[in-house]
């Protein structure tokens, strides 16, 4: 079983030579052919001559630098378009997904019974507002997008490289990793594993971007909101129906004043507000459809950086070929 460890990277000058001091060993003493592709998402620090360094320096070790930033997960699709092994495993740059870890999570892959794996913290290793936040972001795609494994999603994955065919041509600059696995296969599983907490910087996953995040899920791949929008304008116009027969009532019996203000206005403030929020609905929906007519790319790479043959030679150590993905193609 070759492996291809996928790294998106901002902000991690400081944590990268610790994590390939560590992650190298590990997969050597693997035995198996592997690769390390960091993807520096146009950090705006000096994390592409740190990553570049350490792609010139080790041999398995393959360097790919975005003209911008595009956000983790276009980075992650970035480094999953380049793997050339059979599979891949995704980790964090800050050292919260311990390298010592990964064996686990690939004997979870030995067999035909599983196709993805999560790595799930025995504790959550965030602060409680952000550990609240990703727990109502799991529950947003179980129960909305209907990704039965949503309760266990982690960025510490190890999948077969062969499920990417599901959504190569995907593209555009909205982009969830989790949810496109979820077209690909059911066969998910995943295994507790030891996280280490953050030991240089802050989260750049904020409530703000979370909720970010939730929004792009939610429009980008379910049609829920337009539901909610039907049913929220169902429920405005029976409240409307059983509020004009109240007026209609009161006109019968006499009771109606020559006020009446407070019915009329109250009535066009429900149902503009109704109306609006159907409208800013469907106007998300036009916008995204438009942003991916304009041919917004998913990521763009400005430059890459490797040894020759770097692939070759970490594969060779174990007479096997470059191309030991079993037809996962090499991009």
């Amino acid at each position: 079983m070759s492996v291809s460890v996928v790294i998106p990277c901002y902000r991690s000058a400081g944590t990268l030579p610790s994590l390939l001091a560590r992650l190298v060993p590990v997969l050597r003493d693997l035995s198996v052919p592997y690769e390390v592709i960091l993807v520096v998402d146009g950090s705006p620090d000096d994390t592409w001559d740190v990553a570049s360094g350490l792609a010139r320096e080790i041999v398995a070790v393959r360097a790919i630098h975005l003209s911008r930033n595009y956000g983790q997960h276009n980075a992650l699709i970035a480094g999953i378009r380049e793997a050339r092994f059979d599979v891949i495993v995704t980790m964090d740059d800050d050292l919260q997904h311990p390298p010592e870890q990964i064996p686990l999570m690939l004997a979870a892959l030995e067999g035909d019974r599983l196709d993805l794996v999560y790595g799930v913290a025995h504790e959550e290793e965030h602060g409680a507002i952000r550990n609240l936040g990703s727990r109502a972001l799991k529950t947003c795609i179980s129960g909305m997008l209907g990704v039965r494994s949503a309760r266990v999603i982690s960025a510490f994955r190890a999948f077969r490289t062969r499920l990417r065919e599901g959504f190569e041509e995907l593209s555009g600059p909205h982009f969830s990793v989790d949810v496109a696995l979820s077209w690909t296969t059911t066969q998910t599983g995943f295994v507790h594993v030891h996280m280490d907490r953050r030991r240089h910087g802050r989260s750049n996953y904020t409530p703000s971007l979370l909720i970010r995040h939730a929004v792009s899920l939610l429009l980008g791949y379910s049609t829920a909101p337009l539901r909610v929008a039907s049913y929220l304008g169902f429920l405005v116009g029976i409240f409307g129906l059983l509020l004009g027969a109240s007026v209609l009532w009161r006109f019968a019996t006499g009771e109606t004043t020559v006020a009446g203000f407070t019915t009329i206005a109250s009535m066009v403030a429900l149902f503009s507000a109704a109306q609006l929020i159907a409208v800013g609905v469907l106007g998300e929906y036009i916008g995204r459809i438009h942003s991916s007519g304009t041919g917004r790319p998913t990521y763009l790479v400005r430059e890459r950086a490797e040894q020759a043959g770097s692939v070759a030679v970490a594969a060779s150590a174990v007479g096997v070929g470059a191309h030991a993905g079993g037809g996962s193609g090499d991009r």
